[in-house]
């Protein structure tokens, strides 16, 4: 080999070293361009994965906070609803001069009007657990003479029930001794009962019912005279038109209150009950007595202002 082709050769070696190396620098900016293009992307979508993440987290918070707002919404106003409703109830049962009160008509709607007398009493609690149990209101006709019973005045009246007055002392020889001796224990009974739930209720029965003759051995003629008189003032009286039994003795045998609690079929029944001390068989025969009417139909109501008021004929 000549000395001019080992020229030859160095020079294309040399040239096809340049060649290379231009090819490696290529090649390496090309894979940092690719690199660095990899990592924006990442970047980028990095970036949008957190946007979306951080969007999602604050659209949960939103949602979760909108729920909160609407259900505090939704309690306040369901609040607002019931304590306008209660306010309605209060109003609709207080007594309030000039406005009427009771229907001498009995509705179409079979209902069972339970009425319970003489109480509150140990047996009071029973009877609104009873109550409670089959989803029945009734009416409480109180009195104040077992005065450590006070409290479920409001429990009964706050379950839904009705509270009506009985006389403070039921004793017939001090009520029925006069117009005015009547007026002063109906007041009595009336401010207690308004200690307890914040009114005087209009809705009243007289001890003894307004037929009773017992009335006539203190004063001739003062049932005629009180029918008319409560009216005039705002009050109603309730007489019933079904019988338990019960009133005829302490602790009736249940079976016997169960057969007479159930023996009536009038559309409205307006059925005496009490809740006094010694009637626990009433306890007792209570759930008898719903169950019966319940499978006929009846519905289960307190006295309000539209209810039948089953007057008695008066005899005295």
């Amino acid at each position: 080999m000549t000395e001019e082709e080992e020229k030859r050769i160095h020079r294309y070696e040399k040239r096809q070293k340049r060649r290379r190396r231009e090819l490696m620098k290529r090649l390496v900016c090309l894979v940092g361009v690719i690199l660095l293009a990899a990592a924006v992307i990442g970047g980028i979508s990095y970036s949008v994965s957190k946007a979306k993440k951080n969007q999602a987290r604050e659209a949960a918070a939103k949602a979760k906070q909108e729920a909160v707002l609407k259900k505090e919404k939704e309690e306040k106003e369901a609040e607002i609803k019931k304590q306008k409703e209660e306010e309605k109830r209060a109003a609709d049962n207080t007594l309030t001069p000039g406005v009427p009160v009771g229907s001498d008509t009995a509705s179409t709607e079979k209902t069972v009007y339970l009425t319970f007398d003489d109480g509150p009493s140990q047996n009071t609690q029973p009877i609104l657990d009873i109550l409670d149990q089959y989803n029945a209101k009734a009416t409480f006709f109180v009195t104040g003479i077992n005065q450590d019973y006070g409290d479920l005045i409001k429990t009964a009246y706050d379950k839904g029930h009705t509270i009506g007055l009985h006389t403070f002392s039921h004793s017939y020889q001090q009520l029925y001794a006069s117009t005015d001796a009547y007026f002063d224990d109906l007041n009595q009974i009336g401010e207690y009962v308004k200690q307890k739930i914040g009114f005087v209720p209009c809705f009243i029965r007289f001890p003894g019912g307004s037929s009773n003759t017992v009335s006539a051995s203190y004063s001739q003629g003062i049932m005629t005279t009180l029918s008319q008189a409560v009216q005039e003032k705002g009050y109603q009286y309730y007489d019933w038109n079904a019988s338990s039994g019960d009133a005829t003795g302490s602790n009736v045998p249940k079976d016997t209150i169960v057969a007479e609690g159930t023996s009536c079929e009038y559309t409205n029944i307006v059925m005496l009950l009490h809740d006094a001390i010694g009637k626990e068989t009433t306890v007792e025969a209570l759930p008898a007595i719903i169950e019966h009417y319940q499978s006929l139909g009846y519905a289960f109501k307190a006295l309000d202002r539209q209810s039948f008021d089953a007057h008695h004929g008066i005899w005295n």
